[in-house]
């Protein structure tokens, strides 16, 4: 390992000679609200609607798009929580009636996940109860301040987690930095 201006080259790259306790502690907490939180509104969904939370997901999406339909690959960017099982949870979805799947005319390979009038009503009767949970296990903890703050902060995060998993022009390799841009690095990084 080599350590340059406070930061250590491992093979797996470069990263903080010392990882910060308090953002640890911040990461963990960001976890741990997620995990909490989701459970909860999950719990409540299911009880009072009989929806599960990742089919509140879908329908949510797909009732945000242009005539509620979307590519399946659309629908598995713009969904949150439950990327990996997306193609079999649209097939439940399918078979309970609150979608339907539509081949694409351009694309015989593509297909749309489309809206239907009983997914829409679903939404529709769901959307009261997550907007309220919404409201007890979140925003209600915190003040008009700290959801600015958390909201720009986040944004930042995620802005910077989509531009790192874009791909890479062929042929480009990872650059090593040098010292002067590790020197550098940690005030830029700073002032984000």
């Amino acid at each position: 390992m080599l350590t340059v201006g406070g930061s250590t080259a491992t093979y797996n790259g470069w990263m903080p000679a010392r990882p910060d306790p308090a953002q640890l502690a911040a990461w963990r907490r960001l976890l741990e609200a997620h995990a909490t939180v989701t459970e909860l509104l999950e719990h409540e969904l299911v009880a009072e609607r009989g929806l599960p939370l990742s089919r509140y997901d879908v329908l949510l999406n797909l009732a945000e798009a242009p005539g509620g339909r979307l590519r399946m690959q659309e629908l598995s960017a713009s969904v949150l929580l439950s990327k990996s099982g997306l193609s079999r949870l649209v097939d439940r979805m399918v078979e309970a009636g609150l979608v339907r799947r539509e081949r694409c005319e351009d694309d015989r390979r593509g297909w749309f996940a489309v809206l239907t009038d009983q997914g829409r009503s679903a939404l529709r009767r769901a959307a009261p109860v997550h907007l309220r949970g919404i409201h007890e296990h979140f925003t209600r903890h915190l003040s008009p301040e700290e959801v600015e703050v958390l909201t720009a902060a986040l944004s930042r995060v995620v802005a910077a987690a989509s531009t790192a998993t874009e791909p890479t022009p062929t042929g480009a390799q990872a650059q090593v930095p040098d010292q002067a841009q590790l020197a550098g690095a940690g005030s830029a990084a700073d002032h984000r």
